[in-house]
């Protein structure tokens, strides 16, 4: 799908464009008209004030924005300048390659990088008595006059926090301080709703200082996998034993061997047939249980830290489950193993599914989308080899909100011992639902190491993965793949039965190959073909869901529930038109509150001192980049709205809906001010997804 360009140019006298959507002719516009609209407009506040309703906070925002004509020509030049990196680059070596991929050299400032040298000590932001743990030796502020008078000035006189939960843990630090700071910068809290809010745990699945500290020097022990891991090793030296060219060894070793493989081969294939034959009950047996890793305390503190401290008995009782000897009674649980038939079921029939989004697909996105009715979601795509390093960045992808309650992770990896370790260790560490396998990232980074799309030419080890990871979890394994690797070449039909007699309990099918990417239509047809291979096995499509219609029709296929991408970045209500079977003309208001909540739900997130700020706004910038694409239901000469019709150029009915349709990032960058305030100085953005075959 295009960003923009002439391409999007039409004219005035109602002649649609191949690819292009059809909007009325009366709200059709001249890019230079757009853009010069726009222009007119941006510095009448007072005017946008009144379409909003818009609170003092949002006034006092316009009021305090010092952007001028002279910056936005800055900020294009700055993108002009990115796109061209590749042209200049090692003195044009790189002129005669083709230009493709992401847009990896765009500029980019990590939000943390915002106040490096001013930030306030943590030890002084919570009040914690006693001096810093560093000591002289800390390179952050100690003097609070010292950073006040450093510290950009507010952002608004209401701070998400302080009013929701009693309590903004960021005290002074915090871009909405003056609203609970008291007399001697002292940090206010609310007892009633501190009260109401200190039994629930908010936010779970985060890695504590002791499991983190466990996994960096390696003492986490997986005995499942380690029993596992055995097992498949005996199976392949059986294997080179049985070959006929091999004739080192002693018959005495051959004879121990193959009777191991068939041992273990039989407990394999019992297990298999009793998963078989299990039936999933009707509805969702998705518990809520407390994460045995949270810390006591302060519950938002465990909702916002991710470096919070655990339970240290949680690592005894891991190092007490894995001991080889133990004393005492016998009980049930040592000597009968939990069949597959009787491990945590789930129901995954006629849901609809939101899709595992790298980047968009955070925690704030997938509040917004539950609220709209979404059934299943997903976190963010998460490398295995990172996690079992304790790694708090990898560990963050898998935070779960309490109102998310049907909830999975997904896992990505190559080799069968870190990725069933992987599992092992989410299986003792966080509550989830499921556990999804990554087998069609495209991503050249992933597939060159062999995982994601990677492990479709490497069946054995995706079997090997498969089989390890049902094996150590209590919980049921799925996978996402892609149709194949190369265009026209579709494999995914010959893996589905290998992955079905692994034990699955569901798989997700992309319509499109590796090479594909997004330039053709997915291809139900062959969704459909596949889906009723997989059965009984239940068994979701994925591909070019914008619309109820899209949805029904993928519906009439054989597929048991649809997954949603795309669709749900640029128009998170699809879940809600899906249900209730309407198109919904969303006014501009709707969508900036929807806008709003995800911008408090960000800070509730990421935080909100200024480091915090900076990366919701990060994150919302990279949101607004797919936002842009929606056209109003009721400018549409005819709906629904096409995934792959690019938007035309054309006036809203009024303003809001216009800046909103506008594919420029100066104008993503006006909407975020609006909502977290002005951007520092020096401020560029070019979104991550924006490749070089969109130019």
């Amino acid at each position: 799908m295009a960003e923009g360009g002439d391409a999007n140019n039409t004219s005035n006298d109602n002649v649609t464009l191949p690819g292009v959507a059809p909007v009325k002719s009366q709200y059709l516009i001249r890019k230079d008209k757009f853009h010069e609209y726009l222009d007119d407009e941006r510095n009448k506040d007072l005017k946008l004030a009144d379409n909003l309703g818009a609170s003092e906070d949002t006034l006092k925002h316009e009021s305090k924005k010092v952007k001028t004509d002279e910056d936005d020509h800055d900020a294009n030049e700055s993108e002009k300048s990115s796109a061209e990196l590749y042209q200049s680059k090692d003195n044009g070596k790189e002129s005669n390659r083709k230009a493709r991929g992401q847009n990896k050299n765009r500029p980019h400032m990590k939000p943390n990088q915002y106040e490096h040298d001013r930030k306030l000590c943590t030890s002084v932001v919570r009040e914690h008595p006693g001096k810093c743990y560093y000591g002289d030796k800390c390179r952050f502020l100690h003097d609070v006059s010292e950073y006040l008078a450093l510290k950009p000035a507010d952002l608004g006189e209401h701070c998400y926090l302080y009013d929701t939960y009693g309590r903004c843990q960021y005290g002074i630090s915090c871009r909405y301080a003056q609203s609970h700071i008291g007399p001697d910068n002292k940090n206010l809290i609310k007892e009633d709703l501190m009260k109401k809010w200190e039994t629930k745990v908010i936010v779970k699945n985060t890695i504590g200082k002791e499991l983190q500290h466990t996994l960096r020097k390696k003492k986490f022990s997986f005995p499942k996998s380690e029993q596992y891991l055995k097992m498949m090793s005996v199976n392949n030296d059986s294997r080179k034993q049985n070959n006929p060219e091999d004739k080192t060894g002693s018959t005495q070793v051959n004879t121990d061997l193959r009777v191991e493989k068939e041992s273990a081969l039989s407990v394999v294939s019992v297990a298999i047939q009793e998963n078989s034959v299990c039936i999933p009950p009707k509805n969702n047996v998705s518990a809520e249980s407390q994460n045995k890793f949270a810390c006591p305390g302060n519950v938002l503190e465990k909702q916002t830290n991710p470096g919070s401290e655990i339970d240290a008995s949680s690592v005894k009782d891991n190092k007490q489950m894995s001991s080889e000897t133990r004393s005492g009674v016998v009980t049930d649980e040592d000597i009968i193993k939990l069949r597959l038939c009787e491990k945590k079921q789930v129901d995954f029939r006629d849901k609809l599914y939101l899709a595992p989004l790298t980047t968009c697909g955070n925690l704030p996105f997938r509040r917004i989308c539950k609220r709209f009715g979404a059934d299943i979601t997903c976190g963010e795509m998460a490398i295995c080899t990172n996690l079992l390093q304790g790694q708090s960045s990898e560990w963050a992808l898998l935070k779960r909100h309490h109102t998310e309650d049907f909830f999975g992770v997904q896992l990505d990896g190559a080799f069968p011992d870190t990725m069933t370790k992987c599992a092992e260790l989410l299986n003792q560490t966080i509550d989830v639902d499921f556990v999804d396998i990554n087998v069609g990232c495209p991503i050249d980074l992933v597939y060159q190491k062999g995982a994601g799309c990677g492990l479709m030419h490497r069946l054995t080890k995706l079997e090997q993965i498969a089989r390890g990871m049902v094996t150590v979890l209590d919980v049921p394994v799925t996978a996402k793949l892609r149709t194949g690797v190369h265009e026209k070449i579709n494999i995914a039909h010959k893996i589905l039965p290998h992955l079905r007699d692994c034990g699955l309990s569901m798989i997700t099918l992309h319509g499109r190959s590796r090479e594909q990417r997004y330039s053709k239509l997915a291809d139900w047809d062959y969704i459909d073909y596949c889906a009723q291979l997989a059965k009984p096995m239940p068994f979701f499509g994925n591909g070019d869901i914008l619309s109820l219609e899209d949805a029904n029709r993928a519906r009439t296929t054989a597929v048991s529930g649809v997954m949603i991408a795309r669709g749900a970045l640029i128009k998170p209500w699809l879940f809600t038109e899906i249900k209730e079977q309407r198109h919904w003309d969303i006014s501009s208001r709707e969508r900036f509150e929807i806008l709003q909540d995800y911008s408090n739900y960000a800070l509730e997130h990421w935080g909100s001192d200024t480091q915090g700020v900076e990366k919701s706004r990060r994150f919302l910038l990279e949101w607004l980049s797919f936002l842009c694409r929606y056209i109003p239901v009721g400018l549409l000469e005819h709906v629904p709205q096409k995934i792959n019709e690019r938007p035309p150029y054309y006036l809203g009915r009024d303003y809001l809906e216009t800046l909103m349709a506008s594919q420029n990032v100066c104008e993503w960058i006006k909407l975020s001010e609006m909502l977290l305030g002005p951007v520092p100085p020096n401020f560029t953005f070019v979104p991550k997804h924006k490749a070089n075959s969109f130019k």
